[in-house]
């Protein structure tokens, strides 16, 4: 088995406990839990499980509700309206969409790691998670005044892309705390749950948004689909969802506090830059492997955040999806994903994230081809392909995340997360531009595709020498 303080363990510290669960066996029974026979480090050993049972369940329900703008607002329901005929010609607000994400993109690059350096230094790692866990809730609500007129188009776009920037920036707090409710040896199971549950609830919101608005002639409430009013009534229900399961995780998890072996002195906002020059050159002294994850990381990432984002726009252009046919199909790839996540996070567990990563980013490739090379198939293609992209999409998720969160130095979980923020929006231009680019130069949408792809190869190519550690044996 490998030295623990290989993959992030540090020594037992308030900030830093449920890391090394369970603890060290204590023998000699006193007080009460002797007259039962029982130990005391027994009974703190399963009052110790069983809360960090209920933190991690709430902290996975962050992801549960997330789904609210990662698969309606992003992906399947507003992207897709947004694009639609009434706000632009095809082809023009599928490019139109993919700049503003660039844009968005560039500004999570300049600003992720700082937010994530400072709310590490502060102790404020849930405070923040909250702030901008509203902001995007509050962003959905007022995605409702999008009307379906061009000249609506350019508030749309800058909903979209502000929604983007405060997202990632509360995944950065979010993702950070995945040391707090995990251990060096259930990270993967941990991770890989987290994200299931977030294709968990994103089936269960599409299910409702479909039935309750976008496929009935009357939907609840009186709802129809006249001026996009179907469509703008899911961005308020996707605010509610998401705003109601962040709540969990602010309530069960304990605010970060950092160690006092690695606590930081407070600086300005802009000595923060100065601070991460400096991180950044020692990292690459003394941790270097784990600067090479991270540009490899960021790029097959950003190919993982095209699919998501232009999955429901090609369905809709390419394949003659129907708003409710996209759901359908998005269900459908929800729980493909779902499914496939949890389990594979075993596997992460016990063989490691990079066989995982590289598994995942091969079928990626293989399915995105298939889609491209047989577009004129009709739907059949992109049901059968297309799931089978959802199949690896998750996992490359979240073994990305846990390969990341063995390699992290205690008490700067926020800074690199925000670092793995940063290097993903650092390149986030490459596949919105690649599918901008193809599609111009194709011009018609499904060759997309091709620059969606061609991100995910180059991402697989950049990771093939980065070395990974041995996963943790199983308890």
């Amino acid at each position: 088995m490998t030295d623990p303080t290989e993959h992030g363990s540090t020594p037992a510290s308030p900030g830093y406990g449920p890391r090394n669960f369970p603890p060290s066996h204590l023998t000699p029974p006193d007080g009460a839990a002797a007259t039962i026979g029982v130990s005391t480090s027994q009974v703190e050993a399963v009052t110790e499980g069983g809360a960090r049972k209920g933190r991690i369940l709430a902290w996975a329900l962050w992801d549960w509700g997330s789904a609210a703008f990662n698969a309606v607002v992003t992906t399947f329901v507003f992207t897709v309206y947004l694009t639609s005929e009434s706000f632009g010609p095809s082809g023009t607000v599928e490019a139109q969409l993919g700049w503003a994400l660039a844009i968005a993109g560039l500004l999570i690059a300049v600003l992720a790691p700082i937010t994530g350096q400072r709310s590490d230094t502060s102790g404020r790692r849930k405070f923040w998670l909250a702030v901008n866990t509203y902001i995007v809730v509050a962003i959905t609500v007022a995605m409702f005044f999008v009307l379906p007129a061009p000249e609506y188009l350019m508030l749309g776009l800058f909903l979209v892309a502000a929604g983007n920037v405060f997202f990632e920036f509360a995944g950065v707090n979010y993702n950070a705390m995945l040391v707090q409710v995990s251990t060096p040896r259930s990270i993967g199971k941990v991770s890989g749950f987290g994200w299931g549950m977030g294709y968990v609830g994103g089936i269960v919101l599409l299910l409702i948004v479909y039935f309750g608005f976008i496929q009935p002639e009357v939907g609840l409430f009186g709802v129809t689909g006249d001026e996009g009013l179907a469509v703008r009534v899911s961005m308020l229900v996707s605010a509610i969802w998401f705003g109601v399961f962040a709540l969990p995780v602010l309530l069960a998890v304990p605010e970060y506090r950092n160690p006092a072996a690695v606590e930081r002195e407070k600086i300005g906002f802009f000595a923060s830059y100065a601070r991460l020059g400096r991180d950044i050159k020692r990292l690459w002294k003394e941790q270097r492997n784990t600067v090479w994850f991270l540009l490899a990381s960021a790029v097959f990432r950003d190919g993982l955040a095209g699919v998501f984002t232009f999955g429901g726009v090609l369905a809709a252009s390419v394949f003659g999806f129907s708003a409710g046919e996209v759901i359908i199909f998005a269900i459908a790839a929800n729980v493909v994903a779902g499914i496939s996540t949890i389990a594979v996070g075993v596997l992460d567990d016990r063989l490691g994230a990079k066989p995982v990563i590289m598994a995942a980013l091969i079928g990626l490739v293989v399915s995105g081809l298939v889609v491209f090379f047989l577009h004129d198939g009709g739907q059949i293609v992109f049901w059968t392909a297309g799931l089978a992209l959802c199949l690896f999409v998750g996992p490359a998720q979240s073994a990305s995340r846990t390969f990341l969160a063995r390699l992290i130095p205690a008490g700067r979980e926020g800074e690199v997360f925000g670092l793995y923020a940063t290097t993903g929006r650092a390149v986030s231009f490459l596949a919105p531009t690649a599918f901008a680019l193809f599609v111009t130069i194709g011009g018609a949408p499904y060759f997309g595709i091709l620059g969606i792809i061609l991100v995910i190869a180059l991402g697989l190519a950049l990771l093939i020498p980065v070395k990974a550690k041995k996963a943790v044996a199983a308890e």
